[in-house]
């Protein structure tokens, strides 16, 4: 049901970047161009999110040797069609967007995100306006009775962890539950709530605290309260497109890795620029750090297979996400579980 959701939209980016660049979706021989585009994902708007990143951007391009430039976009789809068809090169992504990126835009994972407390986890919540007295158990009734605000498609915290994890396990289905479903950055679904634009809206714990930096963030946040929590998810990731130049691929791997640790005023002033983006660093990373996640999204592509009753479907389907859990060992999450739960 999640992934299904994504093609249209996955169709529509891909025409038009068809015509900006060459496609790559598998290893050839190494390349770097003259200038490295640098995605930002799209879970705040491009004024607050810039002014933040640059001070990292010239760093990288101090200590690397690299020229970067900043690439945002509206969606998460968009960049990672971007990426796809090498208009960026390497990128912070959210964990939805990171597997996409790695399955279809030639990408691997370089470090992590290691957030404000220390640890490498946030967690998807859902709100509504303080006072309005709904609570989840009002919400789990349905009814029609309630508008709510989803993240994009491709949100890891905005979608597909409240799909799985609260949603899909009750056999609801938002369209169906809810008088109106719409989606929205975490930024915008956070004021509207606060504005009773819509009753209630996922989000994430990493966006309300990054809200609250500013005065009127943190007024738009005193208005609203959480009525859920999600398990805890991996954080963002640091990617690049596998066909880089090894060199450029190390140099890359290296400044993130140990940004922010050297010793003195340089160490702490590279601590201010990830403090500015409510993080504490990065540590190194590869692709299956983000198995939980890419579980989670296998588990829902057999519960699609299941309701179609197409055998071989179902079997293949079965077949990648043992592929996940025999990867994720004795921490693997309850995915292969929860998926027969899921009602059609």
């Amino acid at each position: 049901m999640i992934r299904s959701s994504l093609i249209a939209a996955a169709l529509a980016t891909a025409l038009a970047l068809a015509g900006c660049g060459q496609s790559s979706t598998s290893n050839t021989a190494a390349t770097t161009p003259d200038v490295l585009n640098f995605s930002i994902l799209s879970a705040e708007n491009q004024q607050s999110m810039a002014p933040l990143w640059q001070p990292l951007l010239d760093d990288l391009q101090k200590q690397t040797g690299l020229k970067v430039k900043p690439f945002f976009a509206s969606n998460y789809t968009s960049l990672v069609e971007a990426m796809r068809f090498n208009q960026v090169q390497v990128g912070w992504f959210s964990a939805v967007p990171s597997i996409d990126a790695i399955d279809r835009a030639n990408a691997k994972v370089l470090g992590r995100i290691i957030s404000d407390d220390g640890t490498g986890g946030y967690q998807s919540i859902l709100i509504v306006r303080k006072g309005s007295g709904i609570t989840l158990e009002d919400v789990l009734k349905c009814g029609k009775r309630y508008d709510l605000g989803m993240g994009d498609p491709k949100s890891t915290s905005g979608t597909l962890a409240p799909e799985y994890y609260l949603f899909s396990p009750k056999g609801i289905t938002p369209a169906d539950c809810f008088k109106t479903v719409r989606s929205a950055s975490h930024q915008a679904n956070l004021g509207a709530v606060a504005n009773g634009v819509v009753n209630i809206a996922t989000n994430n714990t990493e966006g309300l605290l990054f809200a609250s930096r500013k005065p009127q963030g943190r007024d738009i946040v005193s208005q609203v309260q959480t009525i859920w929590t999600s398990p805890p998810l991996p954080e963002s990731a640091i990617l690049a497109r596998q066909d880089l130049d090894p060199a450029v691929l190390k140099k890359l791997t290296d400044f993130f890795v140990n940004y922010g640790k050297a010793p003195g005023a340089e160490g702490a002033r590279e601590r201010k620029v990830m403090a500015g983006l409510t993080y504490r660093g990065f540590a190194p990373a590869d692709n299956t750090y983000l198995d939980s996640v890419r579980a989670m999204i296998d588990a829902d592509a057999l519960s699609d297979a299941r309701r179609g009753g197409d055998p071989v479907k179902i079997a293949a389907a079965q077949k990648t996400l043992a592929e996940v859990e025999a990867r994720l060992g004795p921490n693997a999450a309850s995915a292969g579980a929860a998926a027969p739960a899921l009602k059609p």
